[in-house]
């Protein structure tokens, strides 16, 4: 397997976080008919690569592709959106799929999307190679967003984290958590964490939702999610972090007050959709200390930062709202 993406810290830098110096790593025009690249997925396979990618066509059709690389920085993103076969269901019906996350659970690589079924759902797919994908049952009713699995099992069950909403581009919303015996009836939802207070810590005070596939560390899960606010220029999307408890992951031990990354760079601030940073994949080596997250900049390309788990996670327990 090749070495996952790395970069180290700027002399000058601060923050727990900093960005890949040559930023966007993807461009809004990488395959032939893509008005935009962003939101995308990414997971270590065979000697290098692969993903899930959100590529949102010239008619801006949203739609999901599979892609690959060896060094997890210049990609090869197929031509032409996933085509799904039946998994443990013959209704596949999808008016719609974007925002994918990707995790190697057991023996395959699980996808979530945000799928149109008479508005947005939770649609869970699979695939062995990336080549050929299987798609299952919708996990919930609509509408739900940000369908976040877990690397593993937790006291038998597949659990996945989610942010029920409505059909528009909803001025609200909380993370859930959700779990199933058999990846196809999800039930047990408990409330994971709400958005914050205004007076509290502002720029996640319209809503939260969970980001990459959470990391296991000594202190619990650490799942890195985005907030939102509602200013007078539209939603402002950022990253935060928090540690969930690991066998009880319902159970909210830290979250950042500030955040950890927010729309500064011109990438992040201009484009379809400005002022967002939205985390969507994340490469770890708990060994090396190391994090490459991939997040979507300005619903328009993907962008790639880095970071110290440790100090993450030291940053999260440190400034707790």
């Amino acid at each position: 397997m090749n070495a996952m993406p790395w970069q180290d810290k700027p002399e000058n830098c601060n923050d727990v976080m900093w960005r890949y110096s040559q930023n966007p790593i993807i461009d809004r025009y990488a395959i032939p008919t893509s008005n935009s690249v962003f939101n995308s997925a990414v997971v270590p396979f065979k000697d290098g690569f692969a993903g899930v990618f959100r590529c949102d066509n010239k008619a801006v059709q949203m739609n999901i592709f599979a892609g690959f690389s060896k060094g997890g920085i210049n990609w090869d993103i197929e031509h032409e959106p996933i085509k799904m076969k039946a998994g443990n269901t013959n209704m596949i019906d999808s008016e719609y799929k974007y925002d994918p996350r990707v995790v190697f659970i057991e023996d395959r690589f699980w996808v979530t999307w945000c799928n149109g079924y008479n508005g947005p759902t939770i649609g869970i797919g699979y695939t062995f190679d990336f080549k050929e994908f299987f798609q299952c049952e919708n996990a919930f009713l609509p509408f739900n967003r940000n369908g976040v699995l877990f690397p593993k099992k937790i006291n038998g069950k597949y659990a996945m984290l989610s942010r029920p909403s409505d059909n528009g581009h909803t001025p609200f919303g909380d993370i859930y958590i959700s779990y199933s015996p058999d990846m196809k009836y999800w039930g047990e939802h408990r409330c994971v964490m709400k958005a914050s207070k205004f007076q509290d810590s502002a720029w996640q005070c319209t809503k939260v939702g969970a980001g990459p596939i959470p990391i296991l560390t000594d202190e619990g899960w650490l799942m890195l999610y985005h907030g939102v606010i509602n200013t007078c220029n539209g939603f402002r999307y950022a990253m935060g972090a928090a540690i969930l408890d690991e066998n009880k992951p319902e159970e909210l031990k830290y979250r950042t007050q500030p955040y950890i990354l927010g729309p500064a760079e011109t990438y992040e601030q201009i484009g379809d959709v400005p002022n967002v940073v939205f985390p969507c994949a994340a490469l770890h080596d708990i060994k090396e200390d190391k994090l490459a997250v991939y997040y979507g900049a300005a619903d328009t390309v993907v962008a790639l930062a880095f970071g110290r788990i440790s100090e993450i996670v030291s940053f999260t327990k440190n400034n707790s709202l």
